[in-house]
């Protein structure tokens, strides 16, 4: 899940980590899709070595997208999550390793929150099926009109979640996917890819970053890979600096605010559910070709490059004077464990640390100011130094008070701007607060009657002045002052501020703590043993996930065993309160954490005997499952922020309770509740092919460690699957759609991490041999502000030459744009042509192609292609409006819009097109002109200034 607002604060904070992909598109001759040849440079201009996929942040916007019409089945969506992968691997082009893992059974810690999740997605579907049918009723009562109701089976997303038959079916498709492209695209033919799916325990990034710890610690690891890991969750920052590898870099779509999304009742755009009126849907294009589609832009890539927040902290987190020798990766791991206090997955971030108000600037700041009294650092490879970390939070707790009261100041602050805001728009709609009267009153333009002759001017300029002097004292003094409004209830809409979630605690006002803990807690401040209790459980916390980021899982039973955090100031004696973990703890079997994590409502998931346990009056579980519960908003403003009051699962109630149900599995049922193993799957021409093949053809039952040499020094243990892909043996296509592989050239064999002996420590710093990149950023970037105007760097060569058009490019678009066209230069822009839906083929012609669905055409062969102009792209952000841009919406409008002005008109062919003859000969007279006096550039009368003179930009 991540950490809210964590990578908006460090993108604005350390601008230059964040990169816009060059992305190179496939293209289209003759109705033939010609696929990207990823063989080639990275258009990048770097080379990645290992791409590692966390697939749930894949899954999800495949399965149900916001922003484009859901799949129709299951089968489209395997498809698109092929096409999702295809593009990455397009992108990233890694040489050695495509990791692929897939989120498998989690820690406890982990699950409170995913039980947490997916009860509020449930609560919420039901919330939104009934507000919807409330809303529809009401506009049919008024009489508008709906689009009548589709009767359509709701994809549940609770079913991404291990031990479910869609988790199962998407293994099985991954697998025909890796073989597929092994065996038939180029770019893979030397890759080693590795398959995690579901079955095999543990998160889906977490599995990655065991599988880069385990590698480094082999001998025959290179220090120089080039990771590369795509995912959208912040976390993922803070996971891949504590590898300390010192070429790391995260992939991830550019987060666009403020999409525009239909209407959840009428489908119309421009409006949320609450807001529909029930209005005809106006027509969609010209003959309304457009009526079943949605217009969607494509979504876009951006590189985080962990080397240049490397060169950021460097600087930020150096300091001078030390007693103690200053070591900056060991600075690196406490910043990691500093931003652990403002929220993670496993903990609740502490009551005066939020991240949007500097809480980890506050936190470096006074670590700065305190490291020189701790005498060393807070962390060393992933083990805490408590009493150490006291002293930090003392200084916190210290702070407290005044952090609170700034933060009300600032809420305070904001409500008045965000008032004054709404007063002001509310005056523009109603217009101008008076108007004048008799003869000098406004007059309609083009109206015959003449105004009245001006008699008494002075007199009539004092009724002015006193009637504006009144509506003034009116408008100041407000309703709650006039006699005609005292009484009346204002309405809502008519109220200048919002209703406000009752708060309790009230932490600006004196005797914060104690209303905190009585109302949180529901124990008094003076219980000393029970606060205690909770800074207990949130230092071993800490201690936990520190050791989960740096180690891997030191417990699959821990967790946190309460909905809120304590405050700073009771850190108090921590030094003692942690020991050591239980040791040899287990995870939980896939259907034990569907039992643990799922509502009823999505009980249909599990077999018939275990749903009943969800929902029977008579299970021994029953209150494991509140049909509602409550949301405390915890001081924030929406649903979302609150905090789920669910009750805790009981692991030994749970496990007492399946015990009795446990026969009741069918086979299939057990094969998907057991633990799996990893897949490691290569082609024909890869070293290791020949290896692997000779341990199927002996049979060898043992597992067999892999010859680093074949492997670019991967290290492992390999053993057979149970049911192989093997080359020369056909692989049948899962999904009805896509064709069997008749000459598969891939293998595929179980593939287990190398293993370590118990207390084995992974060391936490730069390995001998490692190479330090390049420094990127230069002095002017550190006084780099927020407000000065970003643009975006493409590609990792900061020196690349951007595109320009010069004077001969500026002539050639204004030959090309229609110089007489009506109105403004976006009236007769043509919607999108990248649409989802539909089959319609706007008019084209030069070296436009038409459009066809990405899936019709993407027969798993290349990456879908968007159909778009193969022109350069273009610097984005320039001052002028004008560019490639502005020549595509008049070429794509040109057709349709002289079609429009062209009806009527007598005569054949009308009068826009006799015109657009005689404007064309008109056109052919002035070049010959032109030609003779050898002066093109002064006879230009274009519509486009010319530019200033620029470097031409090198095609080849």
């Amino acid at each position: 899940m991540g950490v809210p607002a964590f990578f908006r604060w460090l993108s604005r904070k350390y601008p230059s980590i964040v990169v816009h992909c060059v992305e190179e598109k496939g293209k289209e001759c003759n109705g033939v899709r010609i696929p990207v040849d990823t063989t080639k440079p990275n258009p990048n201009e770097v080379e990645f070595d290992n791409l590692y996929l966390d697939m749930n942040g894949i899954i999800h916007p495949c399965t149900h997208p916001e922003d484009k019409p859901a799949p129709k089945n299951e089968d489209e969506m395997m498809v698109a999550i092929f096409e999702y992968i295809d593009r990455l691997f397009n992108i990233v082009r890694p040489r050695r390793v495509l990791y692929m893992a897939i989120d498998g059974v989690a820690p406890r810690a982990k699950m409170n929150q995913q039980r947490s999740r997916r009860f509020r997605a449930s609560k919420e579907g039901m919330e939104l099926v009934e507000e919807k049918h409330r809303i529809r009723e009401e506009i049919i009562q008024r009489g508008g009109y709906l689009p009548p109701e589709e009767i359509k089976e709701r994809f549940d997303s609770n079913c991404i979640t291990p031990g479910t038959e869609f988790m199962d079916n998407l293994a099985h498709c991954l697998r025909y996917y890796v073989a597929d492209r092994l065996s038939n695209d180029p770019g893979w033919r030397n890759v080693t890819v590795f398959l995690s799916d579901a079955s095999v325990p543990g998160e889906g990034e977490h599995k990655i970053m065991d599988f880069i710890r385990r590698q480094r610690a082999q001998p025959n690891h290179d220090p120089n890979t080039h990771h590369c890991l795509c995912g959208a969750d912040a976390d993922l920052i803070m996971l891949g600096l504590a590898t300390h590898e010192p070429n790391f870099t995260i992939i991830r779509e550019e987060f666009k605010p403020n999409k525009p999304r239909p209407c959840a009742l009428c489908g119309q755009m421009g409006h949320e559910i609450k807001d529909c009126q029930g209005a005809a849907r106006e027509k969609q294009g010209q003959h309304d070709e457009f009526a079943d589609t949605m217009p969607v832009a494509e979504q876009e890539f951006i590189f985080i490059r962990l080397s240049v927040l490397r060169e950021y902290l460097s600087r930020e987190l150096t300091m001078a004077s030390l007693p103690f020798p200053f070591d900056f990766e060991r600075s690196v791991d406490d910043w990691v464990f500093m931003c652990f206090f403002v929220g993670n997955d496993f903990l609740p971030h502490l009551p005066s640390l939020e991240i949007r108000e500097g809480a980890i600037d506050r936190l470096v700041n006074i670590y700065k100011d305190v490291v020189h009294k701790t005498g060393g650092y807070l962390t060393q490879n992933g083990y805490v130094n408590l009493e150490r970390v006291e002293m930090i939070m003392q200084a916190v707790g210290v702070a407290e008070d005044n952090i609170f009261r700034k933060r009300k100041e600032d809420d305070e602050h904001f409500k008045r701007r965000m008032k004054e805001k709404r007063k002001r728009m509310k005056a523009e709609q109603q217009g101008p607060a008076y108007l004048t009267t008799g003869q000098f009153a406004p007059q309609a333009l083009g109206r015959r009657d003449q105004p009245e002759p001006v008699q008494n001017a002075r007199h009539q300029a004092y009724n002015m002045r006193m009637q504006s002097s009144e509506q003034h004292n009116k408008t100041s003094a407000g309703p709650s002052n006039s006699a005609d409004s005292r009484g009346v209830k204002r309405k809502a809409e008519d109220s200048d501020s919002e209703p406000e979630p009752e708060d309790n605690v009230r932490l600006w006002e004196e005797g914060w703590k104690q209303r905190y803990y009585k109302t949180k807690f529901d124990v008094d401040v003076t219980d000393d043993d029970f606060r205690q209790k909770v800074v207990q459980s949130y230092v071993e916390g800490l201690c936990w996930v520190l050791r989960y980021y740096y180690q891997g899982c030191a417990s699959w039973k821990w967790y946190f065993p309460f909905h809120y955090a304590p405050f700073a100031s009771d850190f108090k004696d921590i030094k003692g309160m942690f020991t050591e973990f239980e040791k040899g703890t287990k995870p939980f079997k896939p259907l034990e954490q569907l039992m643990g994590v799922f509502p009823a409502a999505s009980g249909n998931f599990l077999p018939q005997t275990w749903r009943n346990l969800m929902s029977s009056p008579d299970s021994p579980i029953i209150d494991f499952y509140p049909d509602d519960f409550a949301i405390d908003l915890n001081g924030k403003k929406y649903a979302w922020q609150g905090v789920a009051l669910l009750p805790f699962v009981d692991e030994r109630r749970l496990r007492a309770a399946l015990a009795d149900v446990y026969p009741d599995l069918t086979p299939e049922e057990v094969k998907r509740n057991s633990l799996g193993s990893d897949m490691l799957f290569l082609g024909k021409s890869h070293p290791l092919f020949d290896f692997i093949r000779e341990l199927y053809r002996t049979e060898s039952h043992e597992g067999t460690e892999i010859p680093a040499e074949l492997c670019h020094g991967i290290q492992g243990t390999l053993n057979l699957d149970d049911d192989p892909i093997l080359p020369d043996n056909s692989v049948t296509s899962p999904i009805p759609m896509l064709r069997d592989i008749s000459q598969n050239s891939a293998i595929g064999v179980k593939f287990k991490d190398p293993m370590y002996a118990d207390g084995f420590v992974f060391k936490a710093v730069l390995l001998p041999g490692a190479k330090i990149p390049n420094k990127v950023l230069k002095p002017g970037d550190w006084e780099k502000g927020n407000r000065e105007p970003w643009r975006p760097q493409l590609g990792f060569n900061r020196d690349r030459q951007q595109v320009h058009l010069d004077q001969s490019g500026f002539r050639a678009l204004g030959h090309s744009l229609n110089r007489n066209q009506q109105g403004g230069q976006y009236s007769n822009t043509p919607p999108p042509s990248n649409y989802h839906q539909g089959h319609y083929r706007p008019p084209h012609s030069g070296g436009q192609q038409p459009f066809q669905h990405s899936r019709q055409n993407s027969l798993m062969g290349a990456p879908p292609s968007y159909h778009q102009p193969q022109y350069p792209r273009q610097q984005q952000y320039s001052d002028r409006g004008h560019g490639w841009d502005r020549a595509m919406q008049s070429q794509q409008s040109a057709y349709q819009q002289n079609m429009n002005r062209g009806r009527g008109g007598g005569g054949q062919g009308g009068f826009q097109q006799r015109y657009d003859q005689h404007r064309d000969d008109w056109r052919d007279r002035r070049d010959d002109r032109r030609d003779n006096r050898g002066q093109q550039h002064q006879g230009y009368s274009g519509g486009f200034p010319l530019p200033p003179p620029s470097r031409r930009y090198n095609w080849n």
